[in-house]
């Protein structure tokens, strides 16, 4: 009985000692992974190349046409609204002259 239970204890702990193993060098691969990226993330950003800049000077400019665009129709709604609404002044006072005359 004795032998079957250092048989276990042996077993075990050689299980033990295996998964202690595989952990070990799992963390010596994610330490290296870790490393490796924080290199990467140290090094200098390589410039934008020029087809990229064009790109981006091209995205630039549409926007900045958008938005004069969305600039121009706000103020053709409010000048619109403006005029609609003095028109409306002017016809309502026009109303009342004529039931003053009537």
């Amino acid at each position: 009985m004795a032998s079957s239970c250092s048989f276990r204890i042996t077993r075990t702990a050689e299980d033990l000692a295996l998964t202690l193993t595989e952990i070990s060098q799992r963390l010596v691969k994610l330490e290296q992974r870790i490393e490796l990226l924080e290199l990467q993330s140290n090094q200098p950003k390589e410039t934008q190349s020029d087809e990229e800049m064009v790109m981006l000077d091209g995205v630039d400019q549409l926007l900045q046409e958008c938005k004069g665009l969305l600039n121009n129709s706000s103020n053709e709604v409010k000048n619109s609204s403006n005029e609609e609404h003095s028109e409306q002044l002017w016809v309502d006072e026009n109303n009342r002259n004529e039931d003053i005359a009537a």
